[in-house]
């Protein structure tokens, strides 16, 4: 399987009030091609960090330390293009006064180089794939005319517009209630192994995590403490850390989780 990220010895740090504080240390791991990384931990960890960071969109406050590789292209990602982003807000990431169809087809225009007709019959056909009722009417709405499940929804459809590569989903369902959780868990899924994408799942949930992900790593206080097949992490993790965070989960009134050991 070939590497498509590699990220090696990465530290980032923001400077402001004439000092700096150090947000991630020394984290290295890499992604194959198709894989599922999950990237779990608590809020403050520096999981978001590490997304922004692997996208490109850190702040010019930010200092970087070590590598972020990318074998496969031989050149950084262009955003939209080779790596599709979803944020914890879909609404951040709208424009509220132009209407779905137009948001989508503009991605497919600028990255496949498609014209409005055939941008706008993709912008209907990936509507329709993430599961929204009537697309071509969908085409016609606004954010604002959506419900959070639905704007999260048309959002993917939106990052995997120019089929991207790699696929980052930055608390993606953290707003969302139980039940509208798991859907899109499953969507993403279902996307990326249709399309081959990688996928870097960043969430606090160790129980969504360990239902999408190949892999898991735990971050805690900037740092990775832990990386393996996601059966191993949750069935036999060898960290005194990850396993409070499964002590926490397991006395939760939530579904259990995946428990073999090795499983991937």
């Amino acid at each position: 399987m070939s590497v498509r990220l590699a990220v090696e010895k990465l530290g980032v740090g923001y400077r402001g009030d004439g000092r700096e504080t150090e947000v991630l240390k020394d984290v290295s791991f890499e992604l194959g091609a198709g894989e599922r990384l999950a990237i779990i931990g608590e809020s403050g960890s520096g999981k978001s960090t590490l997304a922004l960071a692997i996208a490109g969109l850190l702040p010019a406050t930010a200092r970087v330390d070590g590598s972020i590789r990318w074998p496969e292209l031989g050149r950084l990602p262009a955003n939209g293009r080779d790596l599709g982003f979803v944020f914890q807000d879909p609404s951040s990431s709208f424009n509220p006064v132009l209407t779905i169809g137009e948001q989508i087809a503009e991605v497919a225009r600028a990255h496949l180089g498609l014209g409005w007709r055939q941008a706008y019959a993709r912008a209907e056909m990936l509507l329709g794939r993430v599961r929204l009722p009537d697309p071509s009417s969908m085409l016609k709405a606004f954010p604002h005319q959506l419900s959070g499940g639905q704007r999260q929804r048309v959002a993917i459809a939106e990052a995997i517009a120019a089929r991207p590569g790699l696929l980052i989903a930055d608390e993606a369902t953290s707003a969302l209630d139980t039940i509208v959780q798991a859907e899109i868990v499953r969507l993403i899924e279902e996307l990326t192994a249709e399309d081959g994408m990688s996928l870097l799942f960043i969430s606090h949930d160790i129980a969504l995590a360990s239902q999408i992900a190949d892999h898991i790593a735990v971050f805690r206080n900037g740092r990775l403490v832990e990386i393996g097949k996601a059966g191993q992490i949750v069935g036999a993790p060898r960290e005194a850390y990850t396993k409070s965070l499964l002590a926490a989960h397991m006395g939760l009134d939530t579904p259990s989780l995946l428990a073999p050991e090795g499983a991937a």
